[in-house]
């Protein structure tokens, strides 16, 4: 990861952001495609999901063009602004990835799919690792030295 880009860093953790929001959306619909004949619960759960990441997908899209809009100054109040969006886009990473372990762990079709087991260890692995980007650039943005 690369951390030069100094007064617009809030451009650089929303571009964290929209690539995993899209990431997660477009895991909604594997774990859907892969796993034949998944739970009803599940499913719907999942298709909620898809919806709920794509809005926020959007949103993040939004913060990035009023970033780049913004040029070389992004104002403390939309600098804030970002910074809490990226604290819910976390949060939702982490239900998200509490509902890829429920089905992980309670659906019968999973436990019979070894490769439904793998990929949702994959995919739970990918939500981890943006949660840690995210906090790394998050944590560093609370109280940015020189840029107020």
């Amino acid at each position: 990861m690369q951390f030069y880009y100094g007064p617009q860093m809030p451009l650089r953790i929303l571009d964290e952001a929209e690539f995993w929001k899209h990431q997660e959306e477009e895991h909604t619909v594997v774990i859907r495609e892969l796993v034949s004949g998944l739970e009803a619960e599940f499913v719907d759960a999942l298709r909620q999901w898809e919806a709920a990441l794509a809005q926020t997908h959007q949103q993040v899209i939004r913060y990035i063009e009023s970033v780049v809009r913004s040029g070389t100054y992004v104002a403390d109040q939309l600098h804030q602004q970002v910074l809490q969006l990226i604290a819910y886009c976390l949060e939702q990473s982490l239900l998200f990835i509490q509902l890829c372990e429920q089905i992980k762990t309670s659906s019968a079709v999973v436990a019979s799919n070894p490769t439904a087991k793998v990929v949702l260890t994959h995919i739970i692995r990918e939500s981890e690792y943006f949660i840690g980007i995210g906090q790394t650039l998050l944590y560093q943005q609370q109280d940015p030295p020189h840029q107020r």
